[in-house]
């Protein structure tokens, strides 16, 4: 695990990271330096679009984790409307734009910008998803969740407890950005399991009646998320079945 801590990049506090809302619960990231801004997991381009043009921002680049429509649904159109974007996503033979293929332990640089990127390969809800991570943050897709973990659509429980164990290797200050706001549930069903947690407890009541839950901290996810908490492979097995049917 040493490999993750050696890869974190300098630190960049002239960013502003922000959401779009998408479909239901998905959040578009938008990070933002200056004129220039990186997009993740576009579901759709309607409401980037909308952003961009209102605040002004010129769309640099486009990162994808994985393959799932409500990550990818708005590439083509962005790349039409910015011809000349960086696209960069995990190797995929269904997407039918041109973009950069990236894998474990590349770092990708964003024209235009200081942002820097160590990529990380975490299969589990997907084969192919992938996560971005720098000194500061990590853009996890639909992997790890503010107090849960993605679905096994493809990967086995061993993949994902992989994925999840590279994470939880991170630095502990790490703000941690998933794509969907499903914070409050996750919550709710942690403390089926571990109602004694003083951690979990003030969780629940700090976010209660909070509506933007994204970013957190790796630290609070070591301390109240029972998919990174689980010591073993049948651990987390049993509570990602758990979860399954909660």
């Amino acid at each position: 695990s040493d490999v993750y801590k050696r890869q974190t990049l300098p630190q960049n506090n002239n960013i502003n990271i922000f959401p779009i809302k998408a479909f239901k619960d998905n959040y578009i990231w938008v990070i933002q330096e200056k004129l220039n801004g990186i997009i993740i997991d576009p579901g759709e381009a309607k409401p980037v679009l909308e952003k961009l043009k209102r605040q002004n921002i010129n769309l640099m680049a486009i990162l994808i984790t994985h393959k799932h429509y409500d990550h990818t649904g708005g590439v083509e159109e962005l790349i039409k409307h910015n011809p000349d974007v960086q696209v960069f996503g995990p190797e995929n033979i269904e997407f039918e734009f041109k973009y950069t293929v990236v894998k474990e332990g590349d770092i990708i640089s964003i024209h235009g910008t200081k942002v820097k990127f160590s990529v990380i390969e975490t299969p589990g809800h997907t084969l192919d998803h992938i996560v971005y991570v720098d000194k500061d943050r990590l853009f996890c897709g639909d992997t790890l969740f503010a107090c849960g973990c993605g679905k096994l659509f493809e990967g086995t429980y061993v993949e994902m407890f992989e994925s999840l164990s590279k994470i939880s290797s991170l630095d502990p200050k790490t703000q941690i950005y998933c794509a969907h706001e499903y914070t409050k549930k996750n919550i709710q069903f942690a403390l089926t399991l571990d109602k004694e947690n003083n951690q979990l407890n003030e969780r629940y009541n700090r976010l209660k009646h909070v509506e933007i839950t994204i970013p957190s901290i790796l630290k609070e996810e070591l301390e109240t998320n029972p998919f990174l908490r689980a010591k073993t492979i049948e651990e987390f097995k049993l509570i990602r079945k758990r979860k399954d049917e909660f």
